[in-house]
């Protein structure tokens, strides 16, 4: 993996405790990434900061490093009691929140403060015990943070440090009222530390740093390049039913690749399951439905090697720190712009390179320009060669088993049966009597104004 990333900056040249830089040690950083070596001299003597830089730029670790010196050199309050924890972090998705409790691990390998996670979904009752005993870092998501809260398993009187990550991602998800619930009821702005982390800093994002911070420095790094300089981006103009013999001409093509292939709806993600499995090529689907347990495991399996391709909604597209992605393929252009600039930031993370392939088709192809405007760049258009298209068999396509609802599983109904409705046909996605529709109930996790996941 290439270096260029890093700066000349060393994380020994600041004055860190000795445990924090065996943690880094550990972890394999020396150097630091532009937004370390931005955002450490300001943070470590106790300025907030308001941070914007792209996905895989080592914020992460950042804020960390910052959050766990300060408990070192900081005595903890004489009253402060053990359901009170001294740092908390907010992630709006469940996925970020485990891998910033796994990044948290390795740095606190010898500090050894007590570590908490909480998220929606799994664990209930292991996680509320966990965190009644007493954490001295709290990480998780709105939802199950409040819902622990208003139980009084914690309280935040004796914050320090406050870190809401990926803030932008918080108002799209509808959790801003949540994370205000929240600020509101630490200690003042002048009496913590606060550290705010987003793609964007619009203005939306700014006012809610000013509203909960002690005048927040600014730090960006390099706001005018939105995508990543080591990515290399093309598409082809495709008709919608050549979308699937192209992915499946091009996954064939692809020797020791990690692809994530991403499509806008649940539904497109399985039908593409369908076609990759009948057709010789191991894939996995990860969207906002499949239980957590599973969709943590499916994450493992990819992030390993064991899995070579992550069929996905947006829902993989943010926050996740997936190494080696060496193609990331948009079977669908998405509707919003800066969900481009995301998904391909799955891949040349930490300075590597890699490729990002688009299909322009029927049903999409009115986003090109919106994507074009917002990189500041055109997209290569390659030219589609028939040899690319693969030869496609519909009576291979593998059909998801359906998902029941519970009230089936307490009636007895439904013995693991698959679909037996042909679905209606969805423009722009494979034909609907060769793909498998799906009626499953996904558990998302959902602000505190909405249900609890219990």
């Amino acid at each position: 993996m290439t270096q260029t990333h890093l700066t000349d900056t060393r994380f020994d040249s600041f004055d860190l405790d000795s445990r924090i830089l065996q943690g880094l040690q550990d972890a394999g950083f020396a150097h630091c990434t532009p937004i370390q070596a931005e955002l450490l001299p300001l943070a470590l003597p106790g300025r907030d900061v308001a941070g914007q830089a792209q996905t895989g730029t080592g914020k992460t670790a950042a804020f960390l490093v910052v959050a766990l010196q300060r408990l070192i050199t900081r005595e903890p309050h004489p009253q402060r009691r053990g359901n009170q924890p001294r740092v908390i972090i907010v992630a709006p998705t469940r996925e970020l929140a485990v891998q910033i409790h796994a990044d948290t691990e390795v740095l606190n390998r010898h500090t050894g403060f007590r570590l908490g996670l909480v998220y929606g979904g799994t664990g209930y009752r292991e996680q509320r015990d966990l965190v009644s005993a007493g954490v001295d870092i709290l990480i998780g998501t709105p939802g199950r943070l409040i819902d622990y809260y208003k139980q009084r398993i914690f309280d935040l009187r004796a914050v320090e440090v406050a870190v809401i990550d990926e803030a932008d991602r918080m108002f799209d998800l509808g959790f801003i009222r949540d994370i205000r619930y929240l600020l509101r009821r630490m200690p003042p702005p002048t009496k913590r530390l606060g550290m705010l982390f987003s793609a964007t800093l619009s203005y939306r994002v700014t006012e809610l740093a000013y509203e909960h911070m002690n005048h927040p420095h600014p730090v960006r790094i390099q706001p005018d390049q939105v995508t990543a300089d080591r990515v290399s981006q093309h598409c082809f103009m495709v008709a919608n039913d050549e979308k699937i013999p192209l992915l499946v001409g091009l996954l064939r093509g692809l020797e020791h690749a990690r692809v994530i292939v991403f499509a806008n709806t649940k539904r497109a993600t399985e039908a593409i399951w369908g076609y990759l499995e009948g057709h010789g090529l191991r894939a996995a689907v990860l969207s906002g439905d499949v239980p957590q347990k599973k969709r943590l495991r499916l994450l493992k399996q990819f992030q390993e090697g064991a899995l070579p391709i992550l069929v996905a909604t947006d829902v993989a597209a943010r926050g996740l720190h997936i190494p080696d992605v060496t193609h990331v393929i948009n079977y669908d252009l998405p509707e919003d712009a800066e969900d481009y600039v995301h998904r391909i930031g799955r891949t040349a993370r930490a300075g590597a390179a890699g490729d990002a392939i688009s299909f322009v088709c029927e049903t999409y192809a009115f986003c090109l320009p919106d994507i074009e405007a917002f990189i500041g760049a055109k997209i290569a258009v390659r030219t589609l060669a028939p040899e690319l298209l693969a030869e496609i068999d519909p009576a291979k396509f593998v059909r998801t088993p359906r998902r029941r609802h519970p009230e089936e599983r307490r009636r007895g109904h439904g013995h693991g049966g698959r679909h037996k409705s042909r679905p209606k046909a969805v423009k722009g996605e494979p034909h609907p009597a060769r793909e498998q529709g799906s009626r499953g109930r996904g558990r998302q996790e959902t602000s505190s104004s909405q249900t609890q996941n219990k």
